[in-house]
């Protein structure tokens, strides 16, 4: 039980931030004053008044198959030990199984929460939408996969190695003497937790905003706060639907 609530708080802290970067991406993409909006105070009041019970309830998802996964874990260990070679391999296909089911609803989870943020519906309704949303725009969210994916990448190898080459030369010049193998080893070991910490509230960021241009597109709300050089995807699917109706 206490290794499920570690899992579960894990998932819950996990969730907690997502939530809180897709608010604040939310208020500021629809603020008229973007720049003097407060919106991290205003997402944390909302979050912790009215959507609490969404991120309970999805971690809680989360970490129940996590738990499972690795209770089939233990169990493989067993038969490994019993000398039960099928059965361990039976577990291992059913884990295999379940990480993949992991990635899948923690990326239901990711897009639920934005949802909620957009809409302030609870998580089932959102993750709802979310799927419909995307199944709608499975081209549009393919390309910002494959475009994040190339993003992140160089964000990564941007963060890692600028911050090599100027630790080494800062070590060079302040001690000539010491070998700076080690200390180099441990910036790029900060350097690289930072970089994942960063490209990962990135990425939800701009998840974010193209829930909200999509938002604006098929609602027809909010035109004004888009940028003005995708103001003619809306307006052309504004005459689209038009032309449907007529």
């Amino acid at each position: 039980i206490s290794f499920f609530v570690f899992l579960w708080n894990n998932a819950f802290i996990v969730a907690l931030g997502q939530i809180l970067v897709a608010f604040s991406v939310c208020i500021w993409f629809f603020a008229k004053e973007k720049l003097k909006t407060p919106v991290l105070w205003r997402s944390i009041k909302t979050i912790l008044r009215y959507h609490l019970g969404s991120v309970a309830f999805g971690s809680f998802i989360v970490a129940l198959v996590q738990f499972i996964r690795y209770c089939l874990k233990y169990l493989e260990k067993q038969a490994q030990a019993q000398k039960n070679r099928v059965m361990a391999l039976v577990l291992r296909v059913l884990q295999c199984c379940l990480w993949c089911f992991e990635k899948c609803i923690k990326f239901l989870n990711k897009n639920a929460y934005i949802q909620t943020a957009l809409m302030g519906t609870n998580f089932c309704t959102s993750a709802k939408k979310a799927f419909y949303l995307i199944l709608r725009n499975i081209l549009r969210f393919g390309t910002m996969a494959v475009l994040g994916s190339v993003t992140t990448a160089v964000g990564y190898i941007s963060i890692v190695s600028g911050t090599g080459c100027i630790g080494y030369l800062l070590m060079r010049e302040m001690h000539p003497d010491i070998s700076p193998f080690v200390p180099l080893i441990v910036m790029l070991a900060v350097a690289y937790i930072v970089a994942k910490l960063y490209m990962g509230v990135f990425g939800l960021a701009v998840d974010t905003c193209l829930q909200c241009f999509l938002v604006v597109e098929e609602m027809g709300v909010g035109r004004d706060l888009i940028p003005e050089s995708l103001r003619h995807f809306v307006d052309g699917n504004k005459r689209a639907l038009a032309a449907g109706g007529a």
